[in-house]
């Protein structure tokens, strides 16, 4: 253990470690990039893709540096924090069953390689440039909360400023990201996922195999269900049903309406095998969450425990307390994988984002389909976008908000109502652009006013009230009526992700008991 006041560093064998990592992403990433011709190739992978892949890399893009640094942050150290931000994963697998139903059948019918041409054909070209043009705007600020938490490790560990470190890592993502394409994408996805999750577990049980069951796990820490307060006017946000209720309608537009997500499933070989990423995603994206969240817990109790690592954090944002544990308290070896775990997490997203952002560019915005792009073109505009993100990281750096919640805010803000536009495209035949378009700005509005107007409501009920709001407006709007179509759904999709709902429901009741039982 380092357990100093000084910091450690990367030795021998964490540089090793660490370059030994980016030598492989960089390699993939040249490797395919001379197998690509066109922009399918570049942005859809030939629509060769098989299941397995892209569940793996979809499940790891999903974990960010955001969710290593900031949910533990979040479990150890933020007030109204703890172990109750799992409640939050209870939505995922309703969500993948929703989605299988009720989206993954319009997006698999889109031709190109954006999913918001379904919106063009259904409300006109109106409508879908208004969906691209708010996932643009989400996403490439999102990008740079990304940024911006994987600088906070680099710059605690090799002594740099955020700044400088902010702009290596950038640099780097953007390069092998600009060169490979989305099969480069899918495939480091499926490494960064063995390296961020494993690297976590091995530094967890570091943890466990020095203090063992000496470690002062504090109990407030330890709850998971919160069932008394409704976050609806009393100032808690991070309640059972809201995270439940709130939870279901963000990744339902997250996974189903979001392009860096769902373009891996217009990459699928067929329909199956992206039914099948979506189904293994609401069953191992729990256990991941629930690995880092864990960690949370342990530095939780190593703060109480170990008096010296405690003194560390004095003084520091909540946010520092991973990059302050890896450089202070680590040894050498396990210092350099939970760095390039890191590093994984946050190049994993910031692979998948760019190369949405430059598909709906140019496809969307510049109305260049992949068919009539050349590689080259799809490389400068995920570049462009990769500056982009680096300054919008460079100004958060700033700024004061926690990683986790600041990135989970942008998202529910326009989550609601573009999952609303989506699915008045299946239920409501008679809403065309203008109302589709209306209810959409509608439901931004609504969640704008909720923020200013009703502090004590959590913003996690964002995500209903914008949904809400944009179909009900849009509804009015085009004095059109709600159809129900017959749905069907097979047994291999509803019964494991129901299977995983239940695992969920009776882990989380199980973990406080457990902790007080130490």
């Amino acid at each position: 253990m380092a357990q100093t006041g000084t910091p450690a560093g990367l030795g021998i064998i964490d540089i090793v470690v660490v370059a030994a990592y980016l030598l492989a992403v960089a390699g993939m990433s040249l490797y395919f990039a001379w197998r690509q011709r066109s922009g399918t190739d570049y942005f859809l992978a030939g629509r060769r893709m098989r299941g397995g892949p892209l569940a793996l890399s979809i499940l790891s893009n999903q974990t960010s540096a955001v969710s290593l640094v900031g949910a533990p942050a979040f479990v150890a150290l933020r007030k109204g924090g703890g172990l109750r931000w799992l409640q939050y994963e209870m939505g995922v697998p309703l969500a993948m069953l929703g989605l299988v139903v009720l989206v993954l059948p319009v997006l698999r019918r889109v031709g190109g390689a954006s999913i918001y041409r379904y919106a063009d054909s259904r409300f006109g070209s109106g409508t879908r440039r208004v969906l691209a043009l708010a996932f643009l705007a989400v996403r490439g600020l999102s990008l740079g909360v990304i940024l911006f938490a994987s600088a906070l490790v680099v710059s605690e560990t090799l002594g740099w400023s955020v700044d400088v470190s902010l702009l290596a890592v950038g640099l780097f993502s953007v390069a092998y990201t600009s060169l490979g394409g989305i099969i480069a994408d899918i495939w480091s996805d499926v490494v960064q996922l063995v390296i961020l999750w494993g690297g976590t577990l091995i530094v967890s049980l570091d943890i466990l195999s020095t203090y063992g069951t000496s470690v002062l796990i504090p109990t407030e820490r330890a709850r998971t269900l919160v069932f008394d307060s409704s976050g609806l006017g009393d100032g808690v946000t991070f309640a059972f049903w809201p995270m439940l209720i709130g939870g279901f309608f963000l990744y339902m537009s997250y996974y189903g309406c979001d392009q860096s997500q769902a373009q891996r499933l217009l990459a699928a070989r067929d329909d199956r095998d992206a039914e099948r990423a979506l189904v293994w995603n609401g069953i191992l994206r729990f256990p991941l969450v629930l690995t880092y969240c864990a960690f949370g817990v342990l530095l939780a109790g190593l703060l109480r425990t170990d008096s010296a690592f405690a003194a560390l954090m004095q003084g520091r944002r909540a946010d520092s307390l991973v990059p302050v544990f890896l450089d202070h308290w680590l040894p050498v070896g396990l210092r350099g994988m939970l760095f390039a775990a890191i590093l994984a997490a946050a190049m994993s997203s910031i692979d998948s984002a760019l190369n949405s952002l430059a598909a709906v560019t140019l496809e969307d915005v510049a109305d260049r389909p992949p068919d009539a792009q050349n590689v080259w073109l799809g490389r400068s505009v995920a570049l462009g976008w990769g500056v982009f993100a680096i300054l919008s990281g460079l100004a958060f750096a700033h700024g004061q908000a926690g990683v986790l919640e600041s990135i989970n805010q942008v998202g529910s803000a326009l989550s609601g109502p573009i999952l609303a536009v989506f699915l008045l495209g299946v239920f409501v035949p008679g809403v065309r652009g203008r109302g589709a378009t209306s209810g959409l700005m509608a439901g931004l509005l609504a969640n704008l006013a909720a923020w200013k107007l009703t502090p004590g409501v959590s913003w996690l009920w964002w995500n209903v009230l914008g949904f809400a709001a944009a179909f009900v407006a849009a509804c009015l709007i085009d004095r059109s009526l709600p159809h129900f179509p017959a749905f069907a759904c097979s047994r291999r999709v509803s019964l494991p992700l129901l299977a995983a709902f239940a695992a969920m429901l009776l882990v989380l009741a199980l973990v406080p008991v457990l902790l007080a039982a130490r």
